[in-house]
């Protein structure tokens, strides 16, 4: 009795956690949100924790640059596994040009797994500075990740023109969030975008490569969070030779209209009598925390303008 006890306990003590999260899952659509809520941000601590080795280690070596690309494969590959969502990519050879300045549509903290499936071998993080002196700072710095002083406009620009140096010596890629904050609506739309990356663009002659995520409105939103498949829409490179400061301004309408266009082109079309009968439903959980509130530091940030 004593030696079948010895090998049941551990498997019932095992078990609990994992009967009771089932049974959370399916109590309702709410319980299921926040189990598989909890299974994501359970897999980004996982691959950060292994990170920080991964960080060291390739930074000895002279692979700094590439650490990026280890980690974003390894979190896709582990989360997208236990979460049951795929990514279908077009035009993913656009990304062999190197550098580039990789600018891609913001809509939630899910963004991280499909940056984890696009971003490619020696990409780069634009950062703001304060970031260098929190916990993620050493990992940021072993990774290769470029600084930026947000409150100092002079040092902002000195850092501005560093990126860019630093992106034509040593052949880095950059992946930026021109809209500056995450935006996710049943319709597919984007924000106004700032214009700090198209100013390192333009004064490093470094051309822009847009990434274009669908709405996955019908996949993750407050409140619901479900499985499927993701598409991905990579636009040829636009090259930036030969501009000046002047043509900032259309460069990024230009840019943005084209993203816009392939957003709208490859997200599912929206039934407006779908729309107002799901209204009430989600209305109804105006009582869940809003992303917001609790989300985990998503280092690649956006340009100031």
């Amino acid at each position: 009795m004593a030696f079948l006890l010895s090998i049941f306990k551990p498997i019932a003590y095992f078990s609990l956690p994992v009967i009771l999260i089932r049974t959370v899952a399916a109590s309702s659509p709410i319980g299921l949100y926040y189990v598989r809520r909890g299974l994501y941000l359970g897999c980004m601590t996982a691959i950060a924790t292994m990170g920080i080795v991964v960080a060291a280690t390739m930074s000895l070596v002279g692979r700094r640059y590439d650490v990026n690309w280890v980690i974003a494969r390894s979190f896709y590959t582990l989360a997208g596994n236990v979460l049951d969502i795929q990514v279908e990519v077009e035009g993913e050879e656009h990304l062999g040009t190197k550098p580039a300045i990789l600018l891609s549509n913001h809509q939630s903290m899910l963004d991280i797994l499909f940056v984890g499936r696009m971003m490619p071998q020696r990409t780069s993080i634009m950062a703001k500075k304060s970031l260098q002196f929190t916990p993620l700072g050493p990992f940021m710095i072993m990774s290769g990740a470029v600084f930026i002083d947000r409150g100092n406009s002079a040092r902002a620009v000195r850092s501005l023109e560093a990126a860019g140096e630093l992106m034509k010596n040593r052949k880095v890629s950059l992946w930026i969030y021109p809209e500056g904050t995450r935006h996710l609506s049943e319709e597919p739309d984007l924000l106004p975008f700032k214009k700090g990356a198209f100013h390192l663009a333009v004064q490093s002659g470094i051309p822009v490569i847009p990434i274009v995520t669908e709405n996955y409105w019908k996949i993750y939103r407050q409140g619901f969070f479900g499985t499927g498949v993701v598409k991905i829409r990579v636009l040829p490179p636009i090259p930036t030779e030969g501009l000046s400061v002047n043509d900032v301004p259309e460069l990024t309408t230009r840019v943005r209209d084209q993203m816009l266009d392939a957003l709208r082109d490859i997200s599912p079309k929206v039934d407006s009598k779908t729309q107002a009968s799901e209204q009430p439903r989600d209305s109804q959980t105006s009582t869940i925390p809003k992303e917001s509130e609790a989300r985990p530091s998503l280092i690649l940030v956006s340009f100031p303008e």
